[in-house]
């Protein structure tokens, strides 16, 4: 056979099964829902070997670990903001008056029909803009800084308290996607390593198995560190649940744009700031 003919042959057999690869392992999966669930100020190094953080061990073993990931900015807010618009939007402290004129995660899922949800833990009541309330802290509720959402009285009221969160997975209503905020003591911002572990544990942890969270991801990272790596520090994050492979790893260099763009790239949204130079995170999925 003519060499021409022999590659021609190959061709013909290894290109259907690229093909056929990439459809059963995509880089980045239609995951069902996204949860992300938002921990405070700590650098992985104050994590990852703790024993007051077994759970967050064991989770890292089970699923994945994005080893490399860090924060963008100093302090919290800008972080939060980065998470669900691509960028800190200019602001550069924890101010509770200010608004941000951009577009948001929460324009990118309704423009493609998709629902979203802030599950704050404290918030007094639905849509509430209050600064504080007890544990809870508006610096750590982004999607109410933004105007196009203080200015739709309907998605402003899918800001709720995270006590919502059981009964919408119970009755099987969890949205699209779904941003947790634990309270300043649960998220380890007041109170200690031990005590977010099992704030994880006894509320994330069960949620795992839920046939509602079939074929989805939920992301566990840090807002920020306390040294400048990455511009706000290398902390820890997870990847976990149904989509995810077992006990595989990211190894590559991402942030928090790097996690937005993973959720734009897995339902086709565009890219909003920042999150257009990231690139997805990859090589961990089912």
């Amino acid at each position: 056979m003519k060499r021409a003919a022999i590659v021609a042959t190959l061709v013909a057999l290894i290109v259907p099964l690229a093909a056929s690869a990439a459809r059963i392992a995509p880089a980045v999966p239609r995951f069902r829902h996204v949860m992300v669930v938002v921990f405070e100020n700590k650098e992985r190094g104050e994590v990852v070997g703790n024993a007051a953080a077994p759970t967050f061990a064991s989770l890292s073993r089970r699923y994945a670990s994005l080893t490399q990931y860090d924060a963008v900015a100093h302090p919290s807010l800008p972080n939060y903001l980065a998470l669900v618009s691509g960028s800190p939007q200019g602001i550069t402290s924890d101010c509770t008056d200010c608004v941000v004129d951009a577009p948001s995660l929460a324009n990118s899922l309704a423009a493609a029909g998709r629902t979203w949800k802030t599950y704050a833990e404290g918030l007094p009541s639905p849509g509430s803009t209050v600064a504080s309330a007890g544990r809870y802290a508006k610096k750590h509720d982004p999607f109410v800084y933004f105007r196009s959402v203080l200015d739709h009285p309907a998605w402003l009221r899918r800001v709720v308290p995270y006590s919502r969160l059981a009964a919408d997975v119970r009755a099987r209503r969890l949205p699209d996607y779904a941003l947790v905020v634990p309270d300043l003591c649960n998220d380890m911002h007041d109170c200690s390593v031990r005590t977010g572990d099992g704030w994880l544990k006894a509320n994330i942890v069960p949620l795992l198995s839920s046939p509602e969270l079939a074929k989805s991801v939920v992301f566990v990272v840090f807002d920020e560190g306390s040294t400048g790596a990455g511009g706000g520090g290398n902390v820890v994050a997870l990847a976990t649940g149904p989509a995810v492979r077992p006990g595989s790893t990211f190894a590559r260099p991402t942030n928090h744009y790097g996690l937005l763009r993973t959720i734009e790239q897995a339902w086709g949204l565009p890219r909003l700031g920042r999150s257009a130079q990231a690139a997805p995170i990859t090589g961990i999925w089912r």
